[in-house]
């Protein structure tokens, strides 16, 4: 309009975005649960989508894991997102680890030392992380509405700073969703928060 290439009666409609609301919790657990138990859903999906579900990681963040992310330590298996390293259940440290021995995209020439715990196509990439999240969805497993349900779930049971710390989140973030899902941790205190409490399993995968 400045330049005059067109009327300065020209309207752009704003852009509209939706957001799907959180998955509740019951659906939730019951889409960890498919993906825990379905073979038919392809392995990398699954993994990405138990990542998704238990500990509120987004897309494009999970696509940027590499195997040594995952963490042997003795029988446990740790999943570093924050510090601490997050405790990975055993029925999910069985398909991830089972995952991690089959990574797709491993056969050509220029990917067999890849370290992406989702390796691409293309040498040296990652898997496309819109591509992942469109496949996820197909699954049943809305990241967005998924990660929403998750992040929050842990908020009601565990201080937002704890949650900041081991999953990799801002604080800010943390505490501002703690304060919409009204969670009961609004006077933990600030502080050193390096270890996680002692036993902590994200709820729901202990039964799955």
């Amino acid at each position: 309009m400045q330049s005059r290439h067109c009327r300065r009666s020209l309207s752009i409609p704003a852009m509209k975005v939706s957001r799907r609301a959180a998955l509740s919790e019951d659906e939730r657990l019951d889409a960890l649960g498919r993906l825990l138990t379905d073979t038919k859903i392809p392995t990398p999906l699954r993994v990405a989508g138990v990542i998704v579900l238990l500990y509120a990681q987004p897309v494009s963040r999970i696509v940027r894991l590499t195997v040594d992310d995952v963490i042997r330590d003795g029988d446990a298996v740790l999943l570093r997102l924050g510090e601490p390293a997050s405790p990975v259940p055993a029925p999910v440290a069985a398909l991830r680890l089972e995952h991690i021995a089959n990574r797709d995209n491993m056969n050509t020439a220029t990917n067999p030392a890849s370290r992406w715990l989702f390796p691409g196509r293309r040498a040296g990439q990652p898997f496309r992380p819109d591509h992942l999240s469109a496949l996820l969805n197909e699954a049943g497993v809305p990241a967005a509405a998924a990660r929403g349900a998750a992040i929050r779930q842990q908020l009601l049971e565990l201080p937002a700073p704890v949650v900041a710390d081991a999953l990799g989140y801002h604080d800010k973030t943390t505490t501002r969703l703690r304060n919409e899902t009204g969670g009961t941790w609004s006077r933990y205190a600030p502080g050193d928060h390096a270890r996680s409490p002692a036993g902590w399993v994200p709820r729901g995968a202990s039964d799955s």
